[in-house]
């Protein structure tokens, strides 16, 4: 049997790799042409596959496809989902460190961190909800005052998540650690509920977060229909895939104050337009696209390589299997 690696790796990578395929032919190809010259009587292939490899490619042999990525929406295209080769990809690598960033986005809002933060590089000593603070608050009173109501209290909010894999469950193990309600709707996994409750998934969620991959039907999911079933006090997160929110839409909604405010770590267009409006939008918490960066990543990503060159060659049954229609 023949594994192709295409762009090539590492020395260091390619050592744990090979040793995985035992005796497995491994070519590390340096360039396109070394990739399309081995790639004829491979059996698999890990990297980028383009349309020009896989023609290339015998389609009675080639039985499996390593993508680099856990996102498919750049892989795919038209004759490899056709293709009968089994693919795998790179799901799992981000839920813990991405259900953190989700969590960063939450302690933010509900305690005003990211407008505390705004008005310390102002040096101004105000509390959100009142006047400058001097001597002991009404609250210490025991009673309840505008300072007090614009601090949230996580354990009587409530998340709701968009996709319910590996990341959207993590979110909701982190959620409940703080108290909070978690519902969360996913057209696949029977633990959360079907799609077809979204609605009121939005109309009750505190804080809804976006998990989903890019897929022909989250795309644009989004827009100004799905932002009016919000909450009006509810905060949007999308850590999924930029093309599931229609960025004018939720501007308009933000600017109408349908909603209370979003984070975001992906966009429609990256990087994000200068002049775009939400850069201005002190509700507003922009990342560049960084929920899963972590120095756990790179080992992590080699694990799964190394673990599917190893089920292959064994004949076992590969980790990672996506559906190529669906693009997950």
């Amino acid at each position: 049997m023949k594994l192709v690696i295409h762009p090539a790796v590492d020395e260091a990578r390619y050592r744990a790799i090979a040793a995985a395929a035992g005796a497995m032919q491994v070519v590390n190809a340096s360039d396109a042409p070394a990739a399309l010259h081995a790639i004829p009587d491979a059996d698999a292939f890990f990297g980028k596959m383009t349309p020009e490899l896989l023609q290339a490619a015998s389609t009675g042999k080639l039985r499996w496809i390593q993508a680099p990525t856990a996102s498919l929406e750049h892989y795919l295209f038209p004759a490899l989902v056709e293709h009968p080769v089994t693919l795998t990809n790179m799901r799992g690598l981000f839920s813990d460190v991405i259900a953190d960033h989700v969590m960063g986005y939450v302690l933010c809002f509900a305690r005003n961190l990211h407008l505390y933060i705004r008005r310390q590089m102002a040096h101004q000593y105000e509390s959100v909800g009142g006047e400058a603070a001097r001597g002991n608050f009404a609250s210490g009173a025991g009673v309840v005052n505008a300072i007090d109501l614009a601090h949230r209290h996580l354990s009587d909010q409530s998340m709701g998540i968009v996709g319910f894999g590996a990341i959207g469950a993590e979110i909701g193990r982190r959620a409940a650690a703080f108290g909070m309600k978690v519902m969360a709707v996913d057209p696949v996994n029977r633990e959360a509920w079907p799609m077809e409750r979204l609605p009121e998934l939005l109309a009750t969620s505190d804080y809804v977060t976006i998990a989903a991959p890019h897929t022909p039907g989250t795309e644009r999911m989004f827009g100004a229909a799905r932002l009016a079933l919000m909450k009006p006090g509810a905060y949007l997160i999308n850590i999924g895939r930029g093309a599931i929110v229609d960025l004018a839409a939720l501007v308009d909604a933000l600017r109408a104050g349908r909603i209370a405010g979003a984070g975001l770590d992906v966009f429609e267009v990256e990087p994000l337009p200068k002049d775009h409006a939400l850069w201005d939008m002190p509700n507003v918490i922009l990342t560049p696209h960084v929920a899963g960066c972590s120095p756990r990543i790179a080992e992590r990503h080699l694990g799964v390589v190394v673990e599917n060159v190893r089920r292959f060659a064994a004949g076992e049954p590969l980790i990672n299997v996506v559906n190529k229609r669906e693009w997950f």
